[in-house]
This record gives C-alpha cells, structure tokens and sequence, in this order.
C-alpha cells in the first residue's frame, strides 16, 4: 500500500473531504495532505533500508476547526504517525482559518 493510500484509508472516517494536495470543491472544511520531505533513516550492506518521511495534514474550515483536528490527531496516531508539531493561521485571502500538523512516518524499502 502506497503511503498516499495509507493517509487515505487513515482519514477515510473524517465526514469532511480529504484530499492529496489540493481540494478544488465547494465545501468550506475540508482536509489536504502532502508529503513535505523523505529522508533516508537506515542503510545496511550499502543499501538503504529504511526512510523517514515527513507529512502535513491540513485542516481548512470557515468556523471552529478543533473537533476536526482532534480527530485528525486521534486518526493519524492509532494509524502509528509520529505527531511532530501543528501551526494555527488564518488565510486572509480565502477568509478560512488553517491548521497545519506535521508527522513522521518510518517506512522499510523492500
């Protein structure tokens, strides 16, 4: 299973849309994800064994985004994401306030 994929089926009980990267839809709240950075972790025999790879989970709402991004934070670590740290902005631009979480991900290279 892809890691996108993983993210997907780990978010897939949020009633919100989840997207990879961009949502282009109507809804005011919603959730985007993107991998920020893949660093090698583990090298064995000259081979890379393991990687780390970093990912942002953002949650986009118009109004009271923090049952949403409990539940993001509940989600993400039963589904065994490192939580890394979380960013609060608001989007003038777009008048939606912005929730970024980071998380780390171990992943083995077959």
């Amino acid at each position: 299973m892809s890691l996108i994929s993983l993210i997907l089926s780990t978010l897939a009980p949020i009633t919100d849309p989840v997207k990879f990267r961009v949502y282009t839809g109507t809804s005011t709240t919603y959730v985007t994800f993107f991998e920020v950075i893949d660093l090698p972790k583990l090298h064995a025999d000259d081979e890379l064994k393991k990687t780390e790879t970093t990912i942002q989970v953002d949650v986009w709402s118009e109004g009271n985004f923090i049952p949403l991004v409990k539940q993001v934070k509940q989600l993400m670590k039963d589904a065994g994401f490192s939580y890394s740290s979380g960013r609060d902005f608001y989007e003038s631009d777009t008048k939606l306030y912005h929730y970024a979480l980071t998380y780390k991900y171990p992943v083995s290279i077959s």
